[in-house]
């Protein structure tokens, strides 16, 4: 990716570099011959210089680099192996290959689309615990989302909504409890809208940033050759990409610290009403209680690893470069982060599918009975004690390849289609708004009233509203129903 990058940005014509070069960079490329580059070394500011350096290095023929052909070697003796002739430098082309943000980019670029990914399967594992924990989806009414209607808000809840609509899927759990006395669910889950909302707000945002940077011309001086002018500027100052992978770090924790916290609801008893951790013959067996541990874990660490980077700077070049953006570590501390979610979130996933174990002979909607079939195609259910990081990784691996996701993409699909009409599922714990009659008039029925004259109580007809649509695709739009 960084080479990618780093070619992107001589191609555009603004560094000076001749012709001759850049083909040796692509031929490089295209060999995938590498470069060994440090993480560690860049303050974001006069570009990523050390570890650009060294990714010209290897193109030079000196230091490590890297071939599916020939693994790691002296980098003449790799290129050679491929027919490539070191580069060999002329006027302008040493700083040219040097000038840049692209370490900052790449691996930024690959925080921002793993976060996405999982952000997506986030909202899913979040509905697959609602179901098993007995909450309600009414907190996620499409009327809720208009009055408070940010772009993540609705995304989010309509997700939810497709993902456990029991009219649409039937759902035996959510009917085993239709008629329960509960009022309203913990925040992790119903608030899963507002927050996992703007967790995917604030990766749009990241994300435009990050594809204008990796467009951008980054180098300096830069060359105006139509002009005839060189002119040094600052474009390779990495604060812009810092400032968002900052962010991103901040906004993608929040996905880890809700599903940690749901975790614990499963995993408790007192809260979830199922076998403590999960597990038969506790005592005997630990269950899921360790494996919570890991994820409170990796939440904790995730809290400190999202200190800003980009507050931070240091004066170098004696003074000349008296800020800096110190944008490589907030882009490597934004992937670790990002990577931390990841296991927390296959932990959730993991305890979800367990507890499920509990409640059969009941089935979930059919969207999220498939996801459990998924993990189930790889992790066998628990009756006692194992090692349990190889089903960890595994289901973590599941998510990195979206199957989660491609589980319930057509069912989620299949909803939007349908929902140029919605129906609400009834629930005798939703309140009813009543007013003082009018001129003699009776007060509006009860919700039993309404549904009484129609159908036993045990198996209500929903209601139908028609709501104007805008976009009926369950990506980057505004939503409303």
């Amino acid at each position: 990716m960084l080479l990618a990058l780093r070619i992107n940005v001589l191609a555009k014509g603004y560094s000076g570099i001749r012709l001759e070069t850049l083909h040796q960079l692509i031929d490089a490329f295209n060999a995938s011959c590498l470069s060994w580059i440090p993480e560690q070394g860049t303050v974001g500011a006069s570009g990523d210089l050390a570890p650009l350096a060294h990714l010209a290095l290897g193109l030079m023929g000196e230091g490590k680099m890297w071939s599916p052909e020939t693994g790691w070697g002296d980098a003449k003796y790799v290129l050679e192996a491929h027919n490539l002739r070191p580069i060999s430098l002329e006027a302008k082309e040493g700083i040219a290959l040097i000038n840049g943000t692209q370490l900052i980019t790449s691996l930024g670029a690959e925080a921002v689309e793993r976060a996405g990914i999982i952000a997506r399967q986030a909202d899913v594992v979040a509905a697959l615990t609602l179901e098993v924990l007995k909450g309600t989806s009414r907190a996620f009414d499409a009327g809720v989302q208009d009055i408070r209607p940010h772009k993540g808000q609705g995304l989010v809840a309509r997700r939810l909504r497709a993902l456990l609509h029991s009219v649409m899927f039937p759902s035996q759990i959510a009917e085993s409890h239709r008629f329960c006395n509960r009022v309203q669910d913990a925040y992790t889950l119903r608030c899963c809208p507002q927050v996992h909302g703007i967790v995917h707000d604030t990766i749009d945002f990241v994300r435009g940033i990050i594809v204008t940077e990796m467009n951008s011309a980054t180098d300096n001086p830069i060359v105006f050759a139509e002009r005839n002018e060189i002119i040094s500027a600052g474009n390779f100052h990495g604060e812009y990409p810092a400032k968002v992978l900052d962010y991103l770090a901040i906004g993608v924790h929040e996905l880890a610290s809700m599903s940690e916290r749901r975790t614990e609801r499963l995993v408790n008893s007192a809260l979830s009403e199922l076998p403590a951790f999960l597990v038969k013959d506790g005592g005997l067996n630990s269950g899921f209680m360790l494996a919570h541990c890991t994820a409170a874990s990796l939440v904790s660490e995730n809290k400190v690893l999202c200190h800003p980077a980009s507050v931070d700077s240091l004066s170098t070049s004696a003074g000349t470069e008296d800020h800096v953006s110190m944008g490589g570590f907030a882009a490597r501390k934004a992937l670790q982060v990002v990577r931390n979610v990841e296991r927390v979130i296959a932990i959730e996933l993991l305890a979800a599918c367990q507890a499920i174990e509990f409640l059969r002979p009941l089935k979930t909607t059919i969207p999220l009975e498939e996801v459990y079939r998924v993990v189930r195609s790889s992790v066998r259910p628990w009756d006692k004690d194992r090692f349990m990081s190889p089903d960890i990784d595994a289901v973590t691996m599941m998510l990195q390849e979206e199957k989660i996701w491609q589980a319930v993409k057509t069912h989620v699909e299949e909803y939007n289609a349908m929902q140029h009409m919605e129906m609400d599922i009834f629930s005798p714990t939703m309140s009813v708004a009543r007013t003082a009659p009018e001129h003699g008039g009776s007060p509006p029925p009860s919700a039993s009233t309404r549904h009484s004259k129609t159908s036993p109580i045990s198996s209500p007809l929903p209601t139908k509203r028609r709501r104007q649509q805008q976009n009926s695709g369950d990506s980057n739009s505004t939503l409303k129903m």
